[in-house]
């Protein structure tokens, strides 16, 4: 059994301005996005590029924000049908300056925190989001996917 694997690495990050209870939202378009609705903005890590550097490129490409220190807070992979696997590298930012903007990759707004369930949330994103904010959890993982859904663990 081989130890490698071809690894898709991308980012996303909760940008949280705590003193007025709110995040910065993404909207993805169904028509251009496999992963849409309402989620926290991120991409993909390139070649050569360290995860901290790639979530405040990312971030500041999609949002205008600039963010400072973000923390790794979990890890969500699955394993892709080709044999590969996919990981996404999950951030928490509440430092951050700039004004916000959208970008070619979607709308971006302020959401009050407690109106993240109304929204129409990309695939798991509350359960993401309660992941990313666990002090006892790391890593969401969905090992197969069932017949109409994925089998998930958060751990």
């Amino acid at each position: 059994m081989s130890r490698s694997q071809l690894t898709i690495l991308t980012n996303i990050c909760l940008i949280e301005d705590l003193e007025n209870q709110r995040v910065v939202m993404q909207y993805r378009s169904p028509e251009t996005n496999r992963w849409s609705g309402y989620a926290f903005p991120g991409g993909h890590v390139e070649n050569g590029e360290a995860f901290a550097e790639s979530v405040i490129r990312e971030i500041y490409e999609e949002t205008g924000l600039t963010i400072q220190n973000p923390q790794l807070v979990g890890i969500k992979n699955w394993p892709l049908d080709t044999g590969g696997r996919y990981i996404v590298i999950c951030y928490k930012a509440t430092e951050f300056s700039g004004p916000l903007r959208s970008s070619d990759e979607g709308e971006v707004s302020w959401v009050q925190k407690d109106q993240i369930p109304n929204l129409d949330l990309a695939y798991d994103m509350l359960s993401l989001m309660e992941m990313m904010e666990a002090p006892d959890k790391s890593e969401f993982f969905y090992p197969r996917r069932t017949e109409d859904d994925w089998e998930k663990k958060i751990l």
